[in-house]
């Protein structure tokens, strides 16, 4: 039989009727090994252990996937986790999480078109007044909320920039920067490069 090897992280079975223990020290002591260990309350005790005793000690597997995280970082990852599949639950989250109140036609284009199709090729070129605005912020929440929308430009007729970001802005809480001329002039870099967003 091949002699246990003690070093600190070890799990022990065997030295207490608590249940196992976790090794935080070993010293060497001649044929005997002083072992300082954590027990399943979190107290700290030692023994002092000979090689008889060892031979009735057995080493616990480590378990594949430790559970000694934190709580709650525990449950802000899981909280994220559901947010971030929350569209598997919630077909039309964009909708419900959106200022908006989308006609028909316009849930008909997002959810019934324009999502399906992967990469999207679309040009979203409805009449006047048909919701353009309202289809392109409902698309662009979506694809944000379910993590596959990094960065996104929106090309507006000149006189209706501001409208857009304004209408993006209070109702699907999408931040967008207006590119203007001056701005592209003025840039020493790619001004692209500029927003995390």
């Amino acid at each position: 039989m091949e002699p246990l090897k003690l070093a600190p992280g070890v799990r022990l079975r065997g030295l207490t009727p608590e249940g196992s223990v976790r090794v935080e020290q070993v010293r060497s002591l001649g044929s005997a090994l002083r072992v300082t260990y954590r027990t399943p309350s979190g107290r700290l005790e030692e023994a002092l252990l000979y090689p008889e005793d060892l031979a009735r000690l057995e080493v616990e597997e480590e378990a594949r996937f430790p559970l000694d995280a934190p709580g709650d970082l525990f449950r802000l990852a899981a909280e994220a986790k559901r947010i971030q599949n929350a569209y598997l639950f919630d077909p039309w989250m964009a909708v419900h999480t959106s200022l908006v109140e989308p006609l028909p036609h316009q849930i008909e284009a997002v959810y019934g078109h324009m999502l399906g199709k992967n990469p999207l090729r679309f040009l979203l070129a409805d009449d006047p007044g048909a919701g353009k605005t309202i289809m392109t912020g409902l698309y662009m929440r979506e694809m944000a909320l379910r993590g596959a929308l990094e960065r996104a430009l929106v090309v507006a007729p000149g006189g209706l920039v501001v409208q857009w970001q304004e209408e993006l802005w209070e109702k699907f809480r999408l931040r967008f920067e207006i590119l203007t001329r001056s701005l592209l002039e003025n840039s020493l870099e790619n001004p692209f490069r500029k927003h995390p967003y």
